[in-house]
């Protein structure tokens, strides 16, 4: 942080009590071309930041009142020293505006700039979670921050905002242009952790906008965010996924079209999204694998088929032309964003499977059908498509029999304390312990 600067006549509130009231602010140095203003009202006074480009164009700023009759507190009433640290994030920007560093921008650099400055780089990107993401901005973030300049944001009012999801309801789905509904409040350990998981994914999208920010000098620090903590241990959830009397209930009471989509995600592993993204081409029948053009991780893969799943989406596949998508609905049409979620919740009912499981339990069930039966666990990191084995591990490596086991036997080191143990102690043979 720079050195801040000193001005007897501005340093104190006595000392400014005592300047005359007018228009024209007094100014104090900074840097060359930078100069922090304060303009003495009858009520009391203001601080604005003032910028000089290298054509002599002047750029002011509003930064807040000065302390000279409410005590600062960095987020509507600033001291001499605070309001310089907000200055200087003002003159940064102005400099790499000039600099042709980054696009101009007219005021305070808010939230909601951010957030929209974000969207776009994730946009670039090609990430495959934009929608969502864009959906948390707007449903939890933009209603209480967006207007709020980055450089006053405070630790409090973040930890304050982060506690919010995790303490409230959670959302149930509304039609557009209706009240937002909820659903019962679950007061149960696992609805705890359920809704302070979702209140960390929230944080996440948030400290991700403003990181992004402060790198871009749009903000004189990240200690405000930086010092609010996600919620631990909420992360730690018991996989559900459905036995194999279950799975036949299930795929019994499925409507045909959408028991072909269900027996797709049973036998691949794909999420909702990539199944109803597939084409025919994408179906090798030689080779016995779908390719996943449009997966999460953004790049695709290779799904392996067995010989129950190959005959699956021969009978799918047959008659169509490559870019004929494999799955359909009852009525011909594509299968769309959340159009699983009734189907699902139907069947699950027909099949009397309590509480009712999500589209994404299938692919649950795919991966824990693996592990059980002892498939390396570097193997079904590749079938899902996971970067690496953690994540795998996380979720499926307790239903491997022996995986826990081979694993700390391979790797414990030999402490060599059998050389240390009594050699006249004599071990009862199995006839002495029956006796």
């Amino acid at each position: 942080m720079a050195r801040a600067i000193r001005n007897a006549r501005l340093n104190t509130r006595s000392a400014r009590a005592g300047l005359p009231a007018r228009r024209e602010p007094y100014w104090a140095s900074i840097s060359a071309g930078c100069a922090l203003g304060y303009r003495r009202g009858a009520k009391g006074g203001t601080w604005i930041a003032k910028f000089r480009d290298e054509a002599a164009k002047r750029h002011y700023e509003s930064i807040g009142a000065a302390d000279d009759v409410r005590d600062p507190d960095g987020l509507s009433v600033f001291s001499f020293g605070q309001a310089q640290e907000i200055a200087r994030t003002f003159f940064d920007r102005k400099a790499r505006e000039a600099a042709g560093h980054m696009a101009p921008h007219a005021g305070p650099y808010t939230v909601a700039n951010a957030m929209e400055a974000y969207l776009r780089s994730y946009e670039r990107r090609g990430a495959k979670a934009l929608y969502h993401t864009r959906r948390v901005a707007e449903t939890h973030i933009l209603p209480v921050f967006g207007s709020l300049a980055i450089a006053r944001l405070t630790a409090k009012k973040i930890e304050d905002w982060h506690h919010g999801p995790a303490e409230k309801p959670p959302l149930a789905r509304t039609k557009a242009g209706f009240q937002p509904n909820h659903r019962r409040v679950d007061k149960t350990t696992d609805g705890i952790r359920k809704r302070r998981s979702t209140a960390n994914r929230i944080l996440t999208v948030l400290k991700a906008a403003l990181n992004q920010a402060w790198a871009a000098g749009h903000a004189p620090t990240d200690d405000a965010w930086r010092r609010v903590k996600p919620f631990k241990s909420v992360d730690t959830a018991r996989v559900r996924y459905l036995s194999q009397e279950e799975t036949e209930r299930l795929v019994n009471a499925c409507e045909p079209a959408f028991r072909d989509l269900v027996c797709g995600a049973l036998l691949t592993g794909c999420r909702y999204s990539e199944l109803a993204a597939l084409q025919a081409a994408d179906f090798n029948s030689d080779a016995g694998v779908l390719t996943v053009r449009e997966s999460k991780a953004g790049k695709p893969r290779h799904v392996v088929l067995s010989d129950e799943g190959q005959q699956h989406f021969v009978a799918l596949t047959v008659g169509k032309i490559g870019t004929d998508p494999i799955f359909t609905r009852a009525d011909g049409g594509r299968w769309g964003k959340s159009h699983q979620l009734r189907p699902m919740l139907q069947s699950c009912g027909r099949a009397k499977i309590m509480p009712p499981v999500s589209f994404h339990v299938l692919r649950h069930t795919h991966a824990s059908a693996l592990a059980m039966r002892g498939v390396p666990m570097g193997v079904i990191a590749e079938q899902l498509g996971h970067a690496d084995t953690r994540m795998t591990e996380k979720h499926y490596a307790h239903l491997s029999g022996g995986y826990v086991a081979d694993t700390i036997r391979a790797h414990f080191p030999t402490l060599g304390l059998a050389q240390h143990q009594d050699s006249s102690v004599v071990s009862l043979r199995p006839s002495a312990r029956r006796s």
